[in-house]
């Protein structure tokens, strides 16, 4: 479970992981190319500041790759549903399947997940049980990433010492402006949505409840005991390790979960 090849077909969502990929790319090749290798040859910045930059950098694609590719959480066309779980189970009124409780149809992917999040375009997946600790993680590196780049680009121009021109590469010498101009506007677009979006996962996860669920307004709280926030997201992550749910090079291993707990669609 979370290792199956999970491939949409959608233009549009090709379109939007593209352009996050673009973003990704000119970041990663023309801030150190710019901002990081001159001022490490010059002494005014330390190798470890350029292989952090390295590192939020590889996180944030990995993350992004995983979660654009790994299975959700789809149903299997004939799922074999234990006795004792059946009146934990619904029929969907879309693909007419049998699906559990929490779960919901996406209509662009066309099949149900397993407690579906919602439909992210940016990703070209949906974001369900299997891959949501995948798609934290991309929020997570991807503010850690944007961030350090504005940074960078502030430092640059109000706090570092003026670079030797003569040991530039001609075309970064002649649009330097327009490079770190367009890392900043890119950086602050990015920032200022991936926080906000986090921030609602963060808030679905300590309340125990998907975006789906929010629209549809069909949690009581009343009816349902309210988990501990260490457990909601060790479900979501898969491990209890805290240190693990920061490293997308891993494979997530459900834990199982009372179904007295469980909260419907």
């Amino acid at each position: 479970m979370g290792q199956r090849i999970h491939f949409v077909v959608d233009p549009q969502g090709w379109c939007c992981l593209g352009l996050i990929i673009f973003v990704w790319l000119y970041n990663t090749i023309f801030i150190p190319k710019v901002i990081l290798f001159p001022h490490y040859e010059e002494g005014n910045i330390s190798v470890v500041a350029v292989l952090c930059y390295y590192f939020c950098s590889v996180f944030c694609i990995a993350s992004l790759f995983r979660a654009s590719v790994a299975d959700p959480g789809k149903l299997p066309e004939n799922p074999k549903i234990p006795i004792t779980e059946r009146e934990h189970w619904e029929l969907c009124n879309k693909c007419n399947m049998m699906r559990p409780k929490r779960s919901h149809h996406c209509s662009r992917c066309g099949h149900c997940v397993r407690r579906m999040d919602h439909h992210c375009p940016w990703i070209n997946n949906c974001v369900g049980e299997d891959n949501h600790w995948l798609f934290l993680q991309l929020c997570f590196y991807t503010q850690i990433l944007s961030s350090y780049t504005l940074i960078l680009d502030f430092c640059h121009y109000y706090y570092f010492l003026p670079l030797k021109k003569e040991n530039w590469d001609v075309f970064v010498f002649r649009h330097e402006l327009a490079l770190l101009r367009i890392s900043a506007f890119m950086g602050l677009i990015i920032l200022g949505g991936i926080s906000r979006l986090f921030y609602t996962q963060l808030v679905g996860i300590f309340t125990d409840t998907t975006s789906i669920e929010k629209m549809s307004n069909c949690c009581e709280d009343i009816s349902r005991p309210r988990k501990p926030w260490q457990q909601t997201f060790s479900e979501v992550f898969g491990t209890h390790w805290k240190i693990l749910w920061f490293i997308p090079f891993r494979r997530r291993q459900p834990l199982r979960v009372p179904y007295h707990f469980a909260n419907h669609v």
